[in-house]
């Protein structure tokens, strides 16, 4: 089973290739967004498991 950690660095990263490939600009801001709030639970996560 996936760990919370490697999941929300997963999804930031996707969401980070989807920012990237958008077409419109409205898509590509909510694409990097939730790329951030997905890299900050991930990070959060690391430090609760260390």
């Amino acid at each position: 089973m996936e760990s919370n950690s490697r999941y929300y660095q997963r999804r930031a990263v996707e969401e980070r290739l989807a920012a990237q490939r958008s077409i419109t600009e409205e898509a590509r801001a909510w694409h990097a967004q939730l790329a951030i709030q997905f890299a900050e639970r991930a990070a959060e996560n690391r430090q609760v498991a260390a």
